[in-house]
C-alpha cells in the first residue's frame, strides 16, 4: 500500500456536538434554523454544565418555531425559561410578549459566533434594579460640587 492510500483511508475527525443525544434531540423538534439550534445547543451546555442548573431541559415554542430552555438556577428554585438566539437572528416585542406569557421568568441569551453567551433577564414590565453590593460610599456629589462653585 502506498502513504497516499492510507491518508486517503484516515477517518475525517466528527463533530461531537452533533453526535451529542441533546443535540440530536433538538433536531428532531424540526425547528428549522440551524443556527438556533446550535445556539441552544450550546447554552443548554452552558446552563447544565458550568452553571450547574438543575432539571434543564428543552422544548419547541411553535409560535415562534424556535428551541425554548427551560431550568432552575438553584435547588427549589423558580422555573425559568432561556430563549436562546444567534446575534444576527432578530427579535421583536411581540416574540419576547409570547414567551413572557408563559408566566416563567426569561432570560435572553444572545450567542455570538465565536460561542461567547451573554443573558439579558427580561421582566414583565419594569422591576427596581437591587442595589449595588459592594464597599460603596454614599457621597453627596451635589454637595461637593456646590461648595467647588462657591470657591
Amino acid at each position: 500500500m502506498s502513504e497516499s492510500g492510507d491518508e486517503s483511508e484516515k477517518k475525517q475527525p466528527t463533530n461531537w456536538i452533533q453526535q451529542h443525544p441533546v443535540y440530536q434531540g433538538m433536531k428532531s423538534l424540526e425547528v428549522g434554523d440551524s443556527a438556533q439550534i446550535h445556539a441552544a445547543f450550546l447554552v443548554y451546555m452552558d446552563l447544565s454544565e458550568a452553571r450547574h442548573w438543575n432539571k434543564v431541559s428543552y422544548m419547541k415554542s411553535p409560535e415562534l418555531e424556535v428551541v425554548l430552555l427551560e431550568g432552575r438556577e438553584l435547588e427549589g428554585g423558580p422555573v425559568q425559561t432561556v430563549l436562546p438566539l444567534p446575534v444576527h437572528q432578530n427579535v421583536n416585542h411581540r416574540s419576547l410578549r409570547r414567551v413572557l406569557d408563559r408566566g416563567f421568568p426569561l432570560l435572553l441569551c444572545a450567542v455570538g459566533s465565536d460561542s461567547t453567551l451573554v443573558y439579558q433577564r427580561m421582566t414583565d414590565g419594569l422591576v427596581t434594579p437591587d442595589p449595588p453590593v459592594g464597599p460603596f460610599q454614599d457621597v453627596d456629589r451635589r454637595h461637593q460640587r456646590k461648595r467647588r462653585q462657591q470657591d
